[in-house]
């Protein structure tokens, strides 16, 4: 892996940031986990706000989540479950992520980048919940499987390039953005498409 031996520039530390925001929306803890190592590893040098993520009890806590999560996520209805509760946790990760990044630039810096890394998190959280319930009212289990695997093979992808190549990072945040913002309106009336069906009473059979 391409190691980050100086301390970031301001591009580096922006780069940092919305990759760091978007990869809270998908798997928060196994973005505290594997940037907490890499820090530790020497693979980056973590700007001073990040680096209480490198503590020995935090990685252990992140390393325990990540691994509740992995199996919950792989559960359906359980993954819906997770994900709905998770609202409330990813996207304020994100922008706090986005904020530790700017730890030493001052309040401005701080709350401007905070908006940025929880609205980040915010489109990658509701892509992936809504696309989520819907493959949830499929009856067999295995696309369910499939897809948090897929989600977790990019969350992994995605942190190896905020380390190694944070400007083709950038690039493939545009990209996921402009994704996010033409699936969300699909996503939603399949999801309201979902629901009806759900509340639709059963017709009952005359003998």
């Amino acid at each position: 892996m391409d190691t980050a031996q100086l301390p970031l520039d301001l591009a580096g530390l922006l780069a940092l940031a919305a990759g760091l925001g978007w990869a809270s929306g998908l798997r928060l803890y196994a973005t505290l986990f594997v940037i907490g190592m890499a820090g530790q590893l020497g693979w980056i040098v973590l700007p001073e706000g990040l680096r209480l993520l490198q503590d020995p009890w935090v990685l252990g806590a992140a390393g325990l989540m990540l691994s509740v999560e992995f199996f919950a996520d792989k559960i359906p209805l359980l993954d819906s479950l997770w994900d709905t509760v998770h609202t409330f946790i990813r996207i304020p990760a994100g922008a706090a992520l986005a904020a530790m990044v700017f730890g030493g630039q001052g309040v401005e810096w701080q709350t401007a980048i905070a908006i940025l890394g929880g609205t980040l998190a915010a489109s990658s959280h509701f892509t992936k919940a809504g696309a989520r319930a819907i493959i949830n009212a499929s009856p067999e289990p295995f696309s369910n499987v499939g897809a948090s695997l897929g989600e977790d093979a990019l969350a992994l992808v995605w942190l190896w390039l905020v380390i190694a190549h944070p400007w083709l990072m950038l690039g493939m945040l545009l990209l996921l953005l402009a994704l996010s913002v033409w699936l969300l309106p699909i996503l939603w009336r399949g999801l309201v498409g979902v629901i009806r069906g759900l509340s639709l009473p059963t017709p009952k059979l005359h003998s």
